[in-house]
């Protein structure tokens, strides 16, 4: 008989209180698919009086998590407390060091320190797994890491944070303002009372630089990710998007060029025809671009205790399977170094939304901004509310929203024809950007 393969958590949160559930009520299961069994043998938690509804007799409590890590009676170390730093970090390098292989959700951590850990799980010929870490249920990382081994990818974006997708959604859904959506967000407990982390895209950010290190062999490098946020973005642009057949949604984005690999997050307008702008609410979504196969999608819940415990006891039974592959998928010597790359050498459409000013002339001088930049248009709209011209408080002509769609170009040339522009003075405040990604 082999023995059981005995566990140890930290972290009894959502997360862990249901990693513990699931291997207590999925035992056979998980037996059966592992070849041995799986046991939750000692945890730790900052509170041991709070009140879990769980079954922990017989299992052993730890002061810490790094006195969790050198317990000689576990074999599989399972770190849910969160951080980018301690105690989760020297929790997980002790615990590599001793021999135990290691199971995390924890993005921030692999974002960081993904490779320095790499490295002793290498050296101990031990896992180092974090599927939850990214996407929650949905196996991304397995599908870069193992499922498409034999592909070439070209492109990795997606849906990474389930608050934005929410918020665009109901902004598009209903109406309802950027500040509206995002307190009702934090009603319901998608947001959290400082939303910046999720809102400024930092948090798809520190996902997206796991998915590209893992899509094109490059060392993990958040540094490297172009960010940009959601807080900008108008009912308007989403009900201009909807006629222009876009939908709104805060991408990560990882792509191949012929400059090197090319990370960002922002909002971006998708096609409605395409399988990501099909995804609403807080449900998350990769697409990956193969070479040889046609894009491939994986949609599912991106979060959530249920979830994320999933993802976690899937890596601790191929832990029990005696599964040892590379935590990045090829040895952490072979990842190549990357650097930013610089946003204005994007290629791609654009929307731009400029308030335009009631003077002779201004459409001409637009165009010819645009012109100078070679800039071509592949649509443009100008909106009178109600048909006609609203009035200012002074009786003149209120500012014109003019809607304008180009083809590919460059951020460098549209950032230039807009700044001539504004110089102009022939629009009133700022123009509103959003990138464009086809299919």
């Amino acid at each position: 008989m082999v023995a059981p393969l005995k566990v140890g958590i930290a972290g009894l949160g959502t997360v862990g209180a249901e990693v513990v559930r699931l291997i207590e009520q999925q035992a056979r299961i998980l037996s059966a698919r592992s070849g041995r069994g799986v046991r939750v043998v000692a945890v730790t938690a900052r509170s041991k009086a709070k009140k879990r509804d769980l079954d922990l007799r017989g299992v052993t409590w730890a002061k810490n998590a790094l006195e969790l890590a050198h317990d000689p009676a576990i074999d599989c170390f399972v770190e849910l407390m969160g951080g980018s730093g301690d105690p989760a970090l020297s929790a997980i390098e002790a615990a590599l060091k001793s021999g135990k292989s290691v199971v995390t959700a924890n993005k921030a951590l692999i974002a960081k320190h993904g490779l320095r850990l790499a490295k002793w799980a290498e050296q101990g010929d031990v896992a180092l797994n974090f599927e939850a870490a990214v996407g929650a249920a949905i196996p991304i990382i397995k599908t870069l890491r193992e499922g498409l081994a034999g592909t070439g990818i070209n492109r990795v974006y997606g849906i990474l944070n389930g608050t934005c997708n929410y918020i665009l959604s109901r902004m598009e859904q209903e109406g309802l303002s950027f500040a509206e959506c995002l307190k009702d967000a934090q009603r319901l407990g998608y947001a959290e009372a400082n939303p910046s982390f999720d809102v400024d895209g930092h948090d798809t950010a520190q996902k997206l630089a796991i998915l590209a290190s893992l899509a094109f062999g490059t060392k993990v490098a958040q540094n490297a990710v172009y960010v940009e946020g959601i807080s900008s973005i108008k009912p308007e642009d989403l009900r201009a998007a909807e006629e222009l057949g876009f939908r709104v949604k805060l991408l990560g984005v990882a792509v191949r060029t012929a400059k090197g690999i090319e990370q960002r997050v922002h909002p971006t307008m998708v096609p409605k025809s395409s399988s990501i702008a099909q995804v609403m609410g807080v449900t998350n979504a990769v697409t990956i671009d193969g070479e040889g196969i046609p894009p491939i999608t994986l949609v599912g819940p991106g979060a959530g205790g249920a979830a994320t415990a999933s993802a976690v006891v899937a890596d601790i039974v191929d832990v029990a399977r005696g599964i040892r592959a590379k935590p990045f998928g090829r040895p952490v010597e072979r990842l190549r170094a990357t650097s930013k790359a610089p946003m204005e050498r994007h290629e791609g459409g654009y929307y731009i939304r400029l308030m335009a000013r009631d003077l002779a002339g201004t459409a001409a001088t637009i165009a010819t901004r645009l012109a100078q930049q070679k800039i071509s248009i592949e649509s443009i709209v100008q909106r009178h509310p109600d048909g006609v011209d609203a009035l200012a408080a002074n009786g003149k002509a209120s500012p014109v929203p003019v809607i304008l769609v180009t083809y590919a170009t460059s951020e460098d040339a549209v950032h230039h024809a807009l700044e001539a522009v504004q110089r102009d003075k022939v629009i009133s405040g700022r123009p509103q950007v959003i990138r464009i990604e086809k299919n």
